[in-house]
């Protein structure tokens, strides 16, 4: 597996392919599988790579790479089967001094060999089955920035954004936070999350905000994205 060179368009082509169907190079939050693959590119990738310069993007906007989530594998680890992994060197193809040239097969001759290749064969051609029969659906993301309103100045706005954050489920991820004055000194909390659309709604968000009522008098929807 892998992309093949990712400084040249060939291998920006796999890779754009490869994030048509999906955000992140592994699962559904950044990682540094994307670090890894982010690092190998020598700069943003050309316009016509449309999901490749989206992903870019993305990825940049985290200042604090190093902190993303997961192990960094090498280069080849990542991305699509069949495709070389050209960031290492490949072995020597042995060969068998006593193969009688009237006999040479082409496809080597040792049986193991063959079968490891009947089985590779066999793999990649169910793999192409699969896709041809069915696309994988893509998981429809929302970048989400809320706005929410204390009582007062004197609300304690740390607890505040504590409350908001202690807020877990699946397809929820909290991003950077920020007050914002709104007059007679008090303060909003600016909150970012990405949610998965078809788990978490602002109507949901909404309601276990407003919970915290002995903080919280008002949530607003300041911005919505899709990704």
């Amino acid at each position: 597996m892998g992309f093949g060179d990712l400084k040249q368009a060939a291998g920006l082509k796999v890779l754009n392919e490869f994030l048509s169907e999906r955000s992140y190079v592994e699962g559904y939050v950044p990682s540094q599988a994307d670090v890894a693959v982010f690092d190998a590119l020598s700069g943003a990738p050309a316009a016509d790579f449309v999901h490749a310069l989206r992903w870019f993007n993305h990825i940049k906007s985290y200042k604090e790479r190093s902190s993303l989530p997961g192990v960094k594998k090498p280069l080849g680890q990542y991305g699509p089967s069949g495709v070389a992994d050209t960031t290492r060197g490949s072995a020597p193809v042995a060969k068998d001094d006593d193969d009688d040239d009237d006999d040479m097969d082409l496809f080597g001759s040792d049986e193991e060999e063959d079968a490891e290749a009947e089985k590779l064969k066999a793999e990649r051609i169910a793999q192409y089955a699969a896709k041809k029969t069915k696309k994988p659906a893509l998981i429809a993301k929302s970048s989400i920035l809320l706005d929410v309103k204390p009582w007062d100045d004197e609300t304690d706005m740390k607890k505040l954004e504590e409350l908001v954050r202690s807020i877990s489920m699946d397809g929820l991820l909290w991003g950077q936070s920020k007050l914002v004055p709104v007059g007679y000194g008090i303060m909003k909390l600016q909150i970012g999350c990405v949610v998965e659309d078809d788990k978490v709604g602002t109507d949901i968000l909404e309601e276990q905000i407003c919970a915290f009522e002995d903080f919280v008098q008002s949530m607003d929807v300041a911005a919505f994205n899709k990704i």
